[in-house]
């Protein structure tokens, strides 16, 4: 299966509502069209997140630390961590989660 992920994401209606692209492992391989709002804090007790910015930038904060990601960076966010977007963000997010 072939997916260009720039192009997938800007077909989604909605930014912030992500997109199962596919799942490998028990896991989630999704895409999610960023946009200035950011996401609120949440964690995950059963499962880790990973996020990869594909295009654009995001700050990702965890326990009071601002994580600023560009094109090309990765976090691997531990099961039970609290986490949150802050508003800004734009661009493109491929994420990996086992919900």
């Amino acid at each position: 299966m072939f997916i260009n992920l720039t192009e997938e994401a800007s077909s989604l209606p909605q930014a912030w509502r992500s997109k199962i692209l596919g799942r490998t492992g028990g896991a989630n391989i999704k895409i999610i069209r960023m946009d200035e709002a950011g996401i609120p804090t949440e964690s995950h007790a059963d499962f880790d997140e990973g996020f990869l910015v594909v295009e654009g930038h995001m700050t990702l904060e965890i326990e009071g630390r601002h994580i600023a990601m560009k094109a090309g960076d990765f976090y691997l966010v531990p099961a039970g961590q609290p986490h949150s977007v802050l508003p800004g963000a734009r661009g493109v997010l491929f994420l990996i989660d086992a919900e």
